[in-house]
Parts: C-alpha cells; sequence; structure tokens
C-alpha cells in the first residue's frame, strides 16, 4: 500500500454513480496506483439533515488524503440548501479551476476543429461569495469581492500552468471598463505578474466581446484567465462549441487540497438507464492522476480514450450515422477504452505529460505590499424612501452635521440628486453620498450624529459603507452622471 496514493472518491448522485464505477473500472486497468477511500455527500446527505451536503466523516477523509475524484451532485430545490460544490471550494481553498476545452474533430461534431484552449478561472471570490441583501421590499444586492492575494494566486497559477504545458499565450477577461474598482484590480494585477513572464504573449479583453470571440473563433485563445462568474460562463461557452459538454474535464486546485470531476451535471433524467458518457469524469481523472505523480498511467488512459473516439465507438450524445461506427452505453464504452489501453491515436495529437510537475504549480510567495494611507473622507448611507429625490434631499439636509455635506443621492447607481433627469426610473432604496467639506479625515462621532438624526427624522436605515483614499486616490466610484 505505501507505493500507492491515498484518494477520497465520491460517487454522487444522478449519474454519477455509473460513470465513476466505468471511471474506476478503467484506471484500474491502466495500473493506476490508488488508496481509495469513498465518502457519501450530495442529495442524501442533504435530505438526512445535513445543511451542508456533507458529513464531518468525509471531511476528515479529504483532509487525509487532500484529493478527491467527485461524480456531479445533486442540490435539493427549495429549503435554502447551498451549492456543495462552492462550499467545498472555498472550505479548502480550492482556489483555481482549470478547464481546458478542445475539439475532437471530426469525430465529434463541432464548427471548430482547430478549438484546443483552457480556462483557468478564480474559484473563491467575485459574486461567489454568496454575499447578499434584500435591502428594501423592491431591492436585492449581491456583494462583489475581489482580493489583490486572491487575484495574484490565480494570475500567477495561470501564467506557471502556461509555462509547464507548453502553452504560448495568456488572455485575461475583465469588465473593467464598468467596474473600475473590482475587474480594475484584477486586469491591474495581471498586468503586474504577467510582467515576470516576458516568454508568454498575454492580452486583455472586455469580456462581452472576449465571449463572443471564444464562441466564433476559439483558434485565437490559449490559456484564458478570469473572476469567478465570467469563468464559469466562458468555459460552460467553451465546452458546448467544442461539440459536447459531456467531454470536459475539470480540476480544483489548492495550495493543500484538489479536487477533480466533470463539468457536467448529475443529470437524474437519464439516472439508472446505462446511456450516460462517462467522459467528462474520466478526464477529470486524468487530470488526477497528473497531479498526483502519475503522468504515464494519465497519458495511457487518454491516448486509449482518443483511439477509442477515432475508432467511432461512442454514446449516443456524439454519436453520428455515417462517422460514427458503434453506438454504445456507458458499460460499452468503458470496455472499449480498456480494450484500447496502450494503443496511441492515429489522427488526434497524442497526450504526453513528461515534464508537467505533480502536486500542480509551485507558487512563490505573494509580492510584498506597499502599505498605503488610508483617510476616512464621508459615508454612503442607504435608506427606504418612497418619494422623490427632491423631498428626500429636503427632510436630509437638515439633519446633516457641520463638518459634512450631502454631495448626491443615487437610485440603482445612478445619480437622481441635485440635477437629476426626470426620467430616471428609480426603486425604493436609495443612496446619500455625504463627503467632508474639508477633503480630510471624518470621525466616527460625525458620522453617528449624522445618523442618529437621521434616525430621529425617522430614516429607515438599509446600510451604511464608510468611503476612504488610499494615498490620496478615491476608494469608490461616482454614480452614473456624477
Amino acid at each position: 500500500m505505501s507505493n500507492r496514493t491515498p484518494i477520497t472518491v465520491a460517487r454522487g448522485d444522478g449519474i454519477g454513480p455509473e460513470i465513476m464505477d466505468a471511471t474506476l473500472r478503467i484506471l484500474d486497468e491502466a495500473g493506476a496506483a490508488l488508496d481509495i477511500e469513498e465518502i457519501k455527500i450530495g442529495k442524501d446527505v442533504y435530505e438526512s439533515g445535513v445543511p451542508s451536503g456533507i458529513p464531518d466523516s468525509a471531511w476528515e477523509s479529504l483532509r487525509r488524503t487532500k484529493i478527491l475524484l467527485k461524480g456531479p451532485i445533486t442540490t435539493p430545490q427549495g429549503g435554502g440548501y447551498k451549492s456543495l460544490n462552492v462550499t467545498m471550494r472555498k472550505a479548502l481553498g480550492l482556489y483555481a479551476n482549470v478547464r481546458p476545452c478542445i475539439s475532437y474533430a471530426p469525430y465529434v461534431e463541432t464548427k471548430h476543429p482547430n478549438m484546443d484552449l483552457v480556462i483557468v478561472r478564480e474559484n473563491e471570490e467575485d459574486l461567489y461569495g454568496g454575499i447578499e441583501y434584500r435591502q428594501s421590499q423592491d431591492v436585492m444586492a449581491c456583494l462583489k469581492i475581489i482580493t489583490r492575494p486572491g487575484t495574484e494566486r490565480i494570475v500567477r497559477y495561470a501564467f506557471e500552468y502556461a509555462r509547464a504545458n507548453g502553452r504560448r499565450k495568456v488572455t485575461c477577461m475583465t469588465k473593467d471598463n464598468i467596474m473600475k474598482l473590482t475587474d480594475g484590480l484584477f486586469h491591474k494585477v495581471f498586468e503586474e505578474i504577467g510582467a515576470e513572464y516576458p516568454d508568454i504573449e498575454q492580452n486583455h479583453m472586455i469580456i462581452d466581446i472576449g465571449t463572443a470571440k471564444i464562441a466564433a473563433a476559439p483558434h485565437l485563445f490559449d490559456v484564458i484567465v478570469t473572476p469567478n462568474l465570467y469563468g464559469d460562463i466562458i468555459s460552460d461557452v467553451a465546452a458546448e462549441i467544442t461539440g459536447s459538454v459531456g467531454l470536459g474535464g475539470s480540476s480544483n486546485i489548492g495550495m493543500q487540497c484538489s479536487m477533480f470531476e466533470a463539468i457536467h451535471g448529475s443529470a437524474p433524467d437519464i439516472a439508472g438507464k446505462g446511456i450516460a458518457n462517462p467522459s467528462g469524469l474520466l478526464l477529470g481523472s486524468v487530470m488526477m492522476l497528473v497531479h498526483i505523480g502519475q503522468g504515464d498511467v494519465a497519458a495511457k488512459v487518454h491516448n486509449a480514450w482518443l483511439r477509442t473516439l477515432e475508432d467511432g465507438i461512442h454514446t449516443g450524445e456524439i454519436f453520428r450515422p455515417g462517422l460514427s461506427r458503434e453506438k454504445v452505453g456507458t458499460e460499452g464504452f468503458c470496455k472499449a477504452v480498456i480494450e484500447r489501453l496502450g494503443q496511441m491515436p492515429q489522427k488526434l495529437r497524442a497526450a504526453n505529460y513528461d515534464g508537467v510537475p505533480a502536486g500542480g504549480m509551485k507558487l512563490p510567495p505573494l509580492k510584498p505590499r506597499k502599505v498605503e494611507e488610508k483617510v476616512r473622507v464621508g459615508v454612503d448611507i442607504s435608506l427606504t424612501w418612497d418619494d422623490t429625490p427632491d423631498a428626500l434631499a429636503a427632510k436630509v439636509l437638515p439633519c446633516v452635521t457641520e463638518n459634512l455635506e450631502l454631495k448626491m443621492i443615487s437610485n440603482r447607481g445612478v445619480k437622481v440628486w441635485p440635477n437629476g433627469q426626470p426620467d430616471t426610473a428609480c426603486a425604493d432604496n436609495w443612496r446619500l453620498r455625504f463627503m467632508s467639506k474639508s477633503g480630510g479625515n471624518v470621525r466616527t462621532s460625525e458620522i453617528l450624529s449624522l445618523m442618529e438624526r437621521m434616525n430621529k427624522a425617522d430614516m429607515n436605515f438599509t446600510k451604511s459603507v464608510m468611503l476612504h483614499t488610499f494615498d490620496g486616490k478615491p476608494g469608490f466610484t461616482a454614480a452614473q452622471g456624477e
């Protein structure tokens, strides 16, 4: 047992047990040296009364092995259940989600036969923090979190991945023309870290046109690095245009633990029918084998899988009369891959993992950062109001304390006072920006005094945010129209 790598396996829900069985049989036949611990997570665990979907004993296994091969999970509808995938990524610090998206033309139908790109998605931050508020009867809000350490880590991982895997180009995608602070930080850090990799071509694209280019001309890309939400969307777009989402594998890499899975869901509508394609999970397991230092076995499995595609042994969702030779289910596909272990593809590019480091990319420590002078210069106070912005200003102005002034009122991010536009549609939650008259530091006592006066005037607060400058630069954005 000493030469076998301990891993944790979760069969999952829906088609998960079927495709996991096929995957593990192929790995065993290929000679993978694995010591498997099985855990139960997902739908049954949720419904047994464990709100996280994962019992304590499963966490203990993951802390021991630090490697999880996971089948797809079903999150029960209703009841406020949190996504187990998101929980595990955050609890285990799985900061990098890596999704290769490759076309297998002509064996899998696609309009983009030359597509071969990898999406490196930040996996812990952004809107996936799940920090949401109902601020009023009509307004919901979600907080977007982008940090310098989180961004530096994912960006450096993307460059190290490109270098280790012979990739020539890294593209960053953000929406920093709109979200100038959050996405702006991601873009800025990309440029700072990118300067350390002069051997790798690099560029930045706005996410909307970037997504369109992935769909129309994916051959233009090699490695793409993005914040969490954008990466989630474009990885599904990219996987779909390769020809089948069902062929996509995924790794979730952390500093200590890592998780490997298919990118598709649990597909309960076809569970138990024996027709599910195990390819996504199998390719996820190939990524796992590379990660644990069994790259030779990974190549053996991957090349047998490629040869199976070439030989026209296809499951139903990619079967095409005239090109495919035999339509098989899960069991038939598993047997076909096992029969081809040791064979090489004849037309598709063979897999070779020689030189790819085990254990993921070894990242250097975070760059030291300069401490900036932080000065509080104002406060944004949000409240519920059902009248006009002029009426709101008239009620608030008598409450303003001596060192502060009401600079503007916004609604849904648009300035509506002073001199707002009469056609601006407003909801019932308003943001009031109070700033220091002198431009200097605003004391906590001054803000508390302001809020106390507003409270006595029967103002219904929903949120307050302190406004700061950093080395004299605003740490907040202007409202639209301000």
